[in-house]
């Protein structure tokens, strides 16, 4: 028995976002955070099992095969790539030009982008910042903030390599560093580094402890992607996102 049928437009913005292989955490931090009027489509590119500059440089060589894999002919509002140190190393414009190879889109952005433009909406240029990653890792991401106009004068990390670790990291954990790196610090405002550290169900209480904007990752990247593709709806700011989200 053969049927007709008719066709609907889906008419929500279309947003791409790239995640690394090992990530487990941002997806499930982006359908808490983001709203039913964007239609989320995901790809993922490899990436190694301990971090270092190389293997984060690496990814870029993935980028525009993954931004192929999105569905052909779909016009893309904001695709995103899902990674903060990797983008550190690659740069942002890097980013955006090895995207939009493989996809037509409006707006490219990455946690690194997307924190510059947070702390320009909430007018921070001081901030403390967590990672889960060694030392040398996270030099590129502070260097680049710095040349963003945004210094970073107390730096804390679990210095951990292993990538499928960072997301067993405990919300304990993540509270105790955070609290202990800002006591007396001379900033005014703290960033959790890494889209596979779970840092979103800690972000209201320790900003409400700490009476600082406590920024993340995935929480940056969601509110930009937001922003890029549906701005009329869009929070003015990532502490904006609505009640339900957080």
């Amino acid at each position: 028995m053969q049927f007709e049928y008719t066709l609907q437009q889906d008419n929500r913005a279309q947003v791409g976002l790239i995640v690394l292989q090992a990530d487990e955490t941002v997806e499930d931090d982006f359908r808490t955070l983001l709203p039913a009027s964007l239609n989320l489509l995901v790809n993922r590119v490899p990436s190694g099992l301990d971090v270092t500059p190389e293997t984060l440089r690496e990814t870029a060589s993935h980028l525009t095969q993954a931004a192929r894999l999105f569905p052909q002919g779909l016009s893309m509002n904001a695709v995103g790539f899902a990674c903060t140190s990797a983008s550190a190393q690659i740069g942002n414009e890097a980013v955006a030009d090895t995207v939009r190879r493989g996809t037509e889109t409006d707006h490219v952005t990455n946690p690194l982008c997307a924190l510059i433009a947070a702390c320009k909406a909430l007018n921070l240029n001081r901030l403390a910042l967590l990672s889960p990653y060694v030392e040398s890792v996270s030099d590129q991401l502070r260097n680049a903030l710095k040349g963003a106009g945004i210094v970073t004068p107390v730096f804390g990390t679990f210095a951990e390599s292993e990538e499928a670790l960072v997301a067993r990291i405990s919300a304990l954990s993540i509270e105790r560093a955070t609290r202990a790196l800002c006591k007396g610090a001379p900033v005014d405002g703290v960033f959790l580094s890494c889209t596979n550290l779970r840092t979103l169900p800690v972000l209201k209480s320790l900003g409400a402890d700490l009476q600082l904007p406590v920024l993340s990752s995935n929480l940056v990247l969601a509110w930009h992607l937001w922003h890029l593709a549906q701005p009329e709806t869009a929070p003015q700011t990532p502490l904006d996102m609505t009640p339900h989200s957080l």
